[in-house]
């Protein structure tokens, strides 16, 4: 059985920040996106003006956790808000909406985090990217 792998190139994380970096200016939001592979290396970071310089690591981890685990950092978000305080403990995993895994024909080929406004609104954004993406 072959399986064709897809891999996320340096091409393809500039054209999910790119759409990511249109969400943002286009709410005049300072933010900073960091799109990593599937093993969670990083590929790609964009620090916008005007972003805090304390979003550059936020955002690497936000797109980490959500490759690591395959599913958004809003989960753990979730989670913790319902009182499962276990979720903090879990390695690799941050308790922030804003990380989301990039799936292409049912593969998970990287991640998107975003960090720099409210949770809510970094999460927009990354979908944006995502969206320009793979539409």
């Amino acid at each position: 059985m072959t399986i064709n792998k897809i891999t996320l190139t340096l091409d393809d994380a500039k054209a999910i920040a790119a759409g990511a970096e249109a969400e943002a200016k286009g709410n005049g939001w300072p933010v900073v996106i960091a799109i990593v592979d599937d093993g969670g290396h990083l590929l790609y970071l964009q620090r916008l003006d005007d972003a805090q310089f304390g979003s550059i690591k936020v955002a690497i981890e936000k797109a980490q956790a959500a490759i690591a685990f395959r599913r958004p950092t809003k989960v753990w978000e979730e989670n913790i808000a319902e009182g499962h305080l276990r979720y903090l403990n879990l390695p690799g995993a941050i308790p922030i909406e804003g990380g989301l895994p990039i799936i292409i024909n049912n593969q998970f080929v990287g991640a998107i985090g975003v960090s720099g406004v409210r949770s809510f609104q970094d999460a927009q954004i990354a979908q944006a990217g995502i969206n320009a993406f793979v539409s």
